[in-house]
């Protein structure tokens, strides 16, 4: 009896991974779509990309040092979407336009994305809101000048 049910969890598993697979393509690609909208909508100045890819209440920040001090430096998602509205990076070049989106991590409704652009780096945390992954939070670190 014991043979017939781990038999029959064993058969149940191997069914149910290759839906368990595309699922999560599925949602690590949802989560590239939201990504690219963030980064991609900020350099076409299109509002409504940004605003899609973010939840309402998003926290961006990024550390600032004067003095020798360490400070915050917050932006809500509000501030985000009307800088995109009113141009955001649009005078950036096209050739300078970097956007490379890399899915660090994906753990049930939670994600954590890197991208890469023109003059910063931004960490993303990604969360699965009312079926869509949106933005919560940004950290960004300035590039070094070269």
């Amino acid at each position: 009896m014991k043979r017939l049910v781990v038999t029959l969890c064993a058969v149940a598993l191997l069914a149910l991974a290759p839906q368990a697979r595309a699922e999560e393509a599925a949602d690590r690609e949802a989560i590239r779509q939201t990504a690219l909208d963030y980064i991609e909508g900020y350099y076409e100045g299109n509002g409504e990309r940004m605003e899609r890819a973010l939840h309402p209440e998003l926290a961006k920040r990024i550390v600032m040092s004067r003095d020798g001090l360490s400070m915050l430096q917050n932006m809500g998602s509000s501030q985000l979407i009307a800088g995109t509205k009113l141009g955001g990076g649009k005078g950036t070049p096209k050739d300078k336009q970097r956007k490379e989106v890399k899915v660090l991590d994906v753990f049930e409704n939670a994600a954590s994305v890197r991208i890469d652009a023109t003059d910063w780096v931004d960490y993303l945390h990604v969360v699965k809101w009312n079926g869509r992954w949106v933005i919560v939070n940004v950290l960004w670190e300035l590039r070094p000048q070269q």
